[in-house]
Order: C-alpha cells, then structure tokens, then sequence
C-alpha cells in the first residue's frame, strides 16, 4: 500500500442494421496486415523508450482480484420488482465501496459488441499514415493518438487510441466523421459504432434509473437530468511489451464524466485500487460490461457513490482491446444532487454547483495530476472564487460552444482513461 500511496502522491436499439454484413463477409481481402503498435511490441526491455517508462513504486502488480458484483439486468429491465430490488441492492453495495460492478443480459446484441470489435481492428492494424488521417485536430474534439505523445513527452501510456464523439444534437454523424476523416472504405465501421453508440446512451440512461432506485430518490431524476448529453466514445488498443514491469498501458486515474460502459475482450489488464491495493478486474464473462461511477455522479450522488482510482496493465504476449464510452452531461447544466438525497444527509452538502464544461476547464489547467482528489481540489478551487468579483482571465471557466467542443475532446483525451 505504501508504493501505491507514494505514486498516487506523484503523479437505442441494441442491434446491426437490417441487412449489414457479419464482419468476416465484407471484408473479404485482408486490407490492412501491419499491426503499427509492433513498433512497441518489437522493443526489448534495454530498449524502451525512456518516455514509456514509470517509477517503480506507480507500476507495482496487483495481487488479488476485485470482489466486484455481476448484475444480471433481465428482470430489472423486464420490471420484475423483486429483481429490480437485488440489482439495486447489489449496484448500492458496489457503488459505495468503489463504483465498480460487472453487468449481463444488459439487452445489448453480442453481434453488435462483436462487430465493434472486428471493425476497429482494419484500424489499428493500419499504416501509420492511414491512421493520421484521423489524428486530433484543433477546434475538434474527435482524434487518433499514439501514446498521447502529441501532448506529453514523459510516462507515456503503451497505447493507441480513437476517440469520437457522441453529442445529443449533431448534425455531424458518427458514420460521417469515419468517412470524412478515413475515406469510404471505413464507412461501415462508421455505421457500426453509430448503432454501437446509440445502444450505450440508451443503456447508460436505463442505469441512471437503477442508479436512482438505488439511492433511494425518484426512479427518472438521473435520467431526465441527462436526457440532453454529450459523450464520448473511445477505442483503445494496447500492443504487447517484452518489459511489462516498467510501463503502463494507462496511468492511474479517476474518470472525471458521470458513468462508464467498457467493453473489454478476454485479455484483461483492468485494475482497480480498493482498500489501497491494486485489484484485477478479470474478465471472466465475454458478454459482460464494466461499469463504474465517474467524478460527475459522485457529485450527483452528494459523495455516497465513489469515483475510483484505476489502470490498465500490459503483457508480453496479447494485444489488448477494449471500447468505452463515456457519459457525460450536457455542457452547461448545473451538476447539482437530487434534494431529497440531500435532505437525508446529515452531513449536508459535499460538492458545490458546477457544470460540466466547468470541470473541464479546470481538467485542462491541471493534467496529469490525478491523485484521486480530483474532484475535491476542484470544489476547493470553485468556492475560492469571490462571487462578488468577476473571475479573473486564468479562472474564467464560462466558454464558448467551440470552445466546449474542444475542451471536452481535448481534455477526455488528455485523461488516462482505460
């Protein structure tokens, strides 16, 4: 625990589209056959890149594995009331001790996960300069990135990544962005994360009731609250390493958006600090999703839900992948908790009333300084502000939609997010 401490201290419908061909089918010829990431693969342990490289104490190995609940959400979508009692239960049990847990018979079609798998490979397995084309760009909010190097230039996270957005009111489609940024020949895998990510607002939205049901308030507050959202949708890819002890896939972190839905294949590497020990989060079931609680709700649920510190781990042998996407609110509504949880705290209010692109903003002037108390350093920073003085230029967090689109990409991205 000690290592772990010292290092925190540094540092819709659900399935494909009528007629749209399995996978395997349409891609009849092997377009792509270069996996890019072997130029990490192919390094030796003397030779890794000092910018990859973690201090020890940040890259210690987990030893146990979380005791997160699997949720079975058949009878809780189905209205069953004695299932939708123990599902609650067991999300409560979960979300107070580290906001993680593992969902199943969620409603989403395995074809659809799989073929978001299968389509994103072509990408990953691109040229370099095929996925350049899609690299992030000023004033936008969507990207590909190679270790996040275009932004940092020290511990690096061994991993590629692409991240798009998902807006409530866009008249840019997912589907429009792979074929503007990547040509035709990506338009289905376009279409496929188009319907992948309809299926995860709509579940994220069903898991703002059970979340509700769960903390004891009105069943639709959570819901309605996010009825207008702006997520973010994220690829990632982590190629094998021969020193694994000496890097990190992704940097410890706290997600800072409200909800996430992984998807992660069999390979595993998911860990989570509880009880100050780092903790597997083995993936055991191929049909399961990883939920957990990011710093927004747990605002939104006035501190009862925690936001927890967690990371990725690589190996020698496997590429890894994994999907997430992120649930975040829309820009300027105020994140405040329900008052009928507030009028059954005690304590009385934990966080103050911000917005999201106000949390953002602040993400921006403190990067990679993830210690866990993210969320707690940001509250100190909005109470500091005298409301009685306009807030100086380098405290300003009133930004335009432009200026939103790009810090809400920018900074997601600028996260150690698995």
């Amino acid at each position: 625990m000690s290592s772990t401490l010292a290092c925190l201290g540094k540092m819709a419908s659900s399935s494909l589209p009528p007629g749209f061909p399995p996978f395997k089918d349409a891609l009849k010829t092997p377009v792509f056959l270069n996996h890019s990431a072997s130029a990490h693969s192919d390094q030796d342990h003397h030779s890794i890149p000092t910018q990859f490289l973690w201090p020890e104490e940040c890259t210690t190995r987990a030893l146990g594995e979380l005791n997160e609940p699997l949720v079975d959400l058949e009878g809780f979508l189905c209205g069953d009331r004695d299932s939708i009692i123990e599902a609650a239960r067991a999300v409560r049990e979960a979300c107070t001790r580290h906001g993680f847990f593992q969902v199943v018979n969620h409603g989403i079609d395995p074809e659809l996960i799989q073929a978001a798998h299968d389509w994103i490979d072509p990408f990953f397995r691109a040229p370099m300069e095929t996925k350049l084309r899609a690299r992030t760009q000023v004033g936008s909010m969507w990207g590909y990135s190679s270790s996040h190097s275009e932004r940092f230039s020290w511990r690096l996270p061994w991993k590629e990544t692409l991240s798009f957005g998902f807006p409530e009111s866009s008249q840019e489609s997912v589907v429009k962005y792979f074929e503007s940024t990547l040509g035709e020949d990506f338009v289905q895998t376009g279409m496929v994360y188009e319907k992948y990510c309809e299926a995860m607002k709509d579940l994220s939205l069903k898991m703002m009731e059970l979340l509700a049901i769960s903390l004891g308030v009105d069943r639709l507050y959570y819901r309605d609250f996010f009825k207008e959202s702006c997520s973010i949708m994220r690829c990632n890819s982590y190629p094998p390493c021969r020193d694994p002890s000496r890097v990190l896939g992704t940097g410890p972190h706290c997600d800072p958006t409200s909800l996430t839905i992984l998807h992660q294949d069999q390979v595993g590497g998911l860990e989570v600090l509880s009880d100050g020990e780092w903790q597997k989060v083995r993936p055991d079931r191929p049909d399961a999703l990883v939920i957990n609680i990011g710093d927004t709700f747990m605002a939104l649920s006035n501190g009862k839900y925690k936001s927890c510190m967690h990371r990725v781990v690589v190996n020698k042998r496997e590429v890894r992948r994994s999907l997430s996407f992120f649930f975040c609110p829309s820009p300027d509504k105020p994140v405040r908790p329900p008052p009928s949880l507030l009028a059954d705290d005690q304590s009385g209010r934990k966080y103050p009333d911000f917005s999201w692109s106000e949390f953002l903003h602040f993400l921006g002037k403190h990067r990679r300084a993830d210690s866990g108390d993210t969320l707690d350093r940001f509250s100190d920073w909005i109470l500091s502000r005298s409301p009685s003085s306009p807030p100086s230029p380098d405290q300003e967090p009133t930004l335009t939609a432009s200026v939103r689109a790009l810090t809400l990409g920018d900074q997601l991205m600028n996260q150690h997010v698995h």
